[in-house]
């Protein structure tokens, strides 16, 4: 590990024990567990809850087939393989993980909720790495970042404080829509990443109305269960991206793209002035 990275990961450290300094410790509210759809169906609890995870179960398995099998990844890397692997098999874990919970919901069998999901955030982050900073430090990382997650899940059940679980959840939720934007991509159809991120704002705008929606639908669906099946989404959109991609013969950030596409749109609809830079659009093409 090169000078740059350790002081990186030494930054990174001194950052979060200040944050762990200056906050006060966040418990596990009981009322967490209070969902608005208790109903039961073919003696299942809270059923909807329960079998909306199933979506997590379909995607990540066929994810992890496409892996390792035939040609869908033969544009990954190694150490790509390696993060997405580490990924569908966190998604494929959260449909056995949440199901679990969700039959008898409690602090006990919510580690079994959440255990899978930091899995597969923290892959998420590796993989972006490789993919726009540097392959040999995103592989790297992979290990060290699945281990602060797991190491999250297990401070907050022996300490009863979110915080680091906070931190590994939501960081992978800022960094990675920027990222993507900022960061020009090694491969094509990056926008994919967008609608996943799309997706996953709308899973925690759906759990933080389960009640609401649960009236509005007049009891017929809750909140968390669309929860579900609009974070199931973000693999889905993940996965139709990899399907889709091609390596990107010139390397352009989102950000210089629309920067360029509303200059275009401007000159052609506005007649104002030009800027003095320009870019050239790259046309994609899909992996056959």
């Amino acid at each position: 590990m090169s000078k740059r990275s350790v002081y990186a990961w030494l930054v990174a450290l001194f950052c979060f024990i200040v944050l762990m300094i200056v906050t006060p410790a966040i418990p596990q509210s009981q009322d967490y567990h209070n969902f608005a759809d208790h109903r039961n169906f073919f003696g299942i609890p809270n059923t909807l809850n329960v079998v909306s995870n199933f979506p997590f179960l379909v995607i990540g398995l066929i994810g992890l087939v496409l892996c390792h099998h035939g040609n869908y990844f033969r544009l990954c890397l190694q150490g790509e393989i390696w993060g997405w692997t580490c990924f569908y098999a966190g998604v494929a874990a959260v449909a056995v993980g949440s199901s679990y919970y969700h039959l008898k919901p409690d602090d006990a069998r919510l580690v079994w909720d959440r255990l899978p999901m930091t899995v597969a955030f923290t892959s998420i982050i590796a993989i972006f790495i490789i993919e726009r900073i540097d392959e040999s430090k995103g592989t790297v990382s992979i290990i060290p970042l699945l281990l602060a997650g797991i190491i999250s899940i297990v401070y907050w059940r022996f300490f009863d404080d979110l915080r680091p679980y906070a931190l590994v959840q939501f960081l992978p939720c800022i960094a990675i829509p920027l990222m993507a934007i900022l960061l020009p991509p090694m491969y094509t159809h990056s926008t994919y990443w967008l609608w996943a991120a799309g997706s996953y704002l709308l899973a925690k705008v759906l759990e933080a109305t389960d009640e609401v929606i649960y009236e509005w639908t007049h009891h017929i669906v809750s909140g968390h269960t669309l929860k579900h099946l609009a974070a199931a989404m973000v693999p889905v959109f993940l996965t139709f991206m990899l399907a889709k991609r091609n390596i990107e013969p010139e390397r352009q950030s989102l950000l210089k793209t629309w920067r360029v596409s509303w200059t275009k749109f401007r000159e052609g609809n506005s007649n104002v002035e030009s800027y003095s830079y320009s870019y050239t659009n790259v046309q994609t093409v899909d992996s056959q």
